[in-house]
Order: C-alpha cells, then structure tokens, then sequence
C-alpha cells in the first residue's frame, strides 16, 4: 500500500469519526463534512480532496465500516448451520449499526430521499454480498442474485426494527424472515426490483421517522 493509500485510509477514517458525533444533530450534509474534516484537522481542499460527493461518499464509508466491522466480529462459519449463519450475520451487522444509533438514524434519512435511494440500494446489496460470502454462500447463476436482493430488504427492515423497536423485536423479525431465505426459490419468483426499491425506501423511512 502507498503512502497515498495510507494518509486517504487513515483521514476518512478521522472524518469518519468526528462526522458520527456531529452528523446526529446535523444530518449528512456538506455542513457536516467540512466540520468534520475541520474536527480531525484537515484543511478544506484535503476534505473535498478525499471525499468530491461529500455526505454520499461519508455515507458509504460509514455502512463499509459496519461491513468490516461486522467480518471481524463474526467467528469461523463452519460448525454452524446455514439457517444460523445468515441469522447471525444480519443480527451482528445491525447491533454494530445501533452502536452508532443517532448518526444512523439520520444516516438513514439521508438515504431515504429519492436521489439516494440507488445508493442506498448499492450499499445493502454490499452488505448482503459479504454476509453471504461469509455464510459461504458460491452461487454464480441467478440464485447469487436472488439472495443477495432477499438479504438486503430484510437488513434493511430489521435495521428499522432494532432501531425503532429494540433487539428482541428485530431478532424475532429476522427469524420468521429465515424461513424465507432458506426457500429463496419461492421467493425469487416473485421478487420484482421496483417492490424491493419500495420496500427499502420505506424500511429507511420507518429509521428516520420512529
């Protein structure tokens, strides 16, 4: 890795940090960016520089940094079941999402509006995507798909849930949704990307407005 790489990682990193403190009352915004970067002592050309969308690129440094969390917290995969897997991946990654409750909470306001929602679309299948791979899911025909699109609208829900409703209610959630990820065949078929766009944009509402 160059030093390049280095001093990027390491300042998102700061922005990242100092932003979680001050993008719970702000919101995530350009005003919140640059007082980030002001907070962890970059100049404004270095913060504009590192981040050129601004709120859209700290918003996915944010859900990547849950992602990694979420790996390294997670133990080796094999002595489990397929079912428990997937049921403790999705409720490791949204524990480590409430961690940073009032930051995700407008996080996910931020994402809720139209013009974000392809993000929001694309972080979630990321997440999906490494939870999956973790799960050692190898599918490369359609199914990868599938699942990885049936994974995203629960996250997304359960996130809701354990942020509006607690961990026991988002738990339960998860495990009447485990029944349907395991018969993801039943599901794909009618699985339609404008009802799974809908279902997000609503889960990430429920977030903002509980």
């Amino acid at each position: 890795m160059s030093n390049a790489d280095d001093w990027a990682q390491d300042a998102e990193r700061q922005v990242l940090d100092a932003a979680l403190h001050i993008a719970a009352d702000r919101g995530w915004t350009w005003p919140t960016v640059k007082a980030a970067g002001a907070a962890a002592g970059l100049p404004e050309a270095d913060v504009e520089l590192l981040l050129p969308h601004g709120p859209r690129d700290l918003a996915a440094l944010l859900a990547r940094r849950h992602d990694a969390q979420t790996l390294a917290a997670l133990p080796d995969p094999a002595p489990l079941k397929i079912r428990e897997r997937i049921r403790l991946a999705v409720m490791t990654r949204i524990d480590l999402a409430a961690q940073d409750e009032g930051a995700v909470r407008r996080w996910a306001g931020f994402l809720a509006l139209p013009m974000h929602l392809p993000l929001a679309l694309r972080l979630l299948w990321d997440s999906a995507d490494k939870l999956w791979r973790w799960a050692g899911d190898t599918a490369t025909d359609e199914n990868h798909y599938s699942k990885r699109a049936i994974l995203s609208g629960i996250l997304a829900s359960a996130l809701a849930i354990r942020l509006s409703s607690g961990r026991d209610a988002a738990a339960a959630f998860v495990d009447a949704r485990i029944e349907n990820v395991m018969a993801f065949e039943k599901w794909k078929a009618g699985l339609k990307p404008a009802q799974l766009l809908a279902d997000v944009a609503a889960a990430l509402g429920r977030i903002r407005y509980s």
